[in-house]
């Protein structure tokens, strides 16, 4: 009884259309499913922030990289600290607008309209994003900083978060153009590690909470595997 009901489910039409949907949506649901375990994960840090409960692990973080005695000042040498600020800067609105820029300027030119929207789109709404959620925690920054003139909210930082999405999202629509393996693997991995390293410089200039960046880190995560499963969807319906 129970294989015959087994045999007839398996060999249904309907069954038959939700293999076939999920084998040639693989990645898709793939990036679907890493980009909601990313806001799942951005969620409970964000619960943890709110209740105070990252507050001493923060602290004790930062004071790793501050100077005994003197937390103002960052430890490391002199051409170290501006090496820290230098890429601290691949995260700046100024850099990022430049970068996201050129890419739409040239996807234009190539007459791939609807890619530079969606390039524009992916990293404005989550810069959008980044800020209204600044405003509704309304974190206070750390109290030692090795940069002046920082005065929005800590949490989520606003550099690792877009950061992420930029960068993430352009190696994606890098790794997409290319042919080989081995391209593709750099593309994600160069962008991989300026997120990291631009998160990273955040907290070593006190500017932001570890707690923040990884935040940050996350839902920046989150929306690039988003925008890469949209774009993915819309591409093969010859949209993108």
């Amino acid at each position: 009884m129970l294989p015959e009901l087994f045999k007839r489910t398996f060999s249904s039409s309907r069954f038959r259309r939700l293999r076939d949907f999920v084998l040639a949506e693989q990645a898709v649901l793939l990036a679907i499913g890493i980009s909601a375990a990313l806001v799942f994960a951005f969620l409970e840090i964000a619960d943890e922030v709110s209740e105070g409960e990252t507050h001493e692990i923060d602290i004790a973080i930062l004071e790793m990289f501050r100077v005994p005695g003197d937390p103002d000042q960052m430890l490391g040498s002199f051409w170290f600290q501006e090496a820290v600020r230098d890429i601290t800067a691949l995260g700046s609105f100024s850099v990022l607008t430049l970068v996201v820029s050129s890419v739409v300027i040239y996807l234009l030119l190539t007459r791939r309209v609807a890619a530079a929207s969606f390039v524009a789109g992916a990293v404005i709404s989550g810069a959008l994003l980044s800020d209204l959620l600044k405003e509704f925690f309304d974190r206070p920054r750390p109290e030692f900083s090795a940069v002046a003139g920082e005065l929005s909210a800590s949490f989520p930082s606003g550099h690792s978060m877009i950061s992420a999405v930029t960068y993430l999202t352009l190696g994606a629509l890098l790794a997409r153009l290319s042919e080989r393996r081995r391209e593709k693997v750099f593309f994600y991995g160069v962008a991989i590690v300026l997120t990291a390293l631009v998160g990273s410089s955040r907290v070593l200039l006190g500017v932001h909470y570890p707690s923040d960046v990884i935040g940050g880190w996350a839902l920046g995560a989150a929306w690039a595997f988003a925008a890469t499963a949209l774009a993915t969807m819309l591409r093969r319906r010859g949209m993108v």
